[in-house]
């Protein structure tokens, strides 16, 4: 019975450390389930660690931004409104990957 609970426990222990590391990497970037739009949705947080960092990086998940904005890029956004500090990181990520800036560039000049 003590072996039993202490194997809970180490369960329990392990389940909140990948939970913690999930966090930790930061938001999955919102691509509109990657079919065609005519507008882009706001991204609500900016890139982490699963983006950015050489360790985390996820090359499929770090190609759906790279596909997302060399598709969308120069669309504006649902609401009308022009891009938020989110969403210019993103931009910024996309650019420092050597993707092209002049399909971000409404995002990074504040359009």
């Amino acid at each position: 019975m003590r072996v039993c609970r202490s194997l809970a426990a180490v369960a329990a222990s392990l389940m909140l450390a990948v939970a913690g590391c999930a966090e930790e990497a930061g938001p999955l970037f919102a691509d509109a389930g990657g079919r065609e739009i005519s507008c882009m949705q706001h991204q609500l947080e900016p890139p982490g660690s699963r983006y950015t960092d050489p360790e985390r990086i996820n090359t499929a998940e770090l190609l759906t931004v790279l596909r997302y904005y060399t598709a969308h890029g120069t669309k504006g956004y649902c609401d009308g409104t022009g891009p938020t500090d989110a969403d210019r990181a993103w931009a910024r990520l996309y650019v420092e990957q050597g993707a092209d800036r002049s399909n971000v560039a409404p995002l990074l000049d504040g359009r």
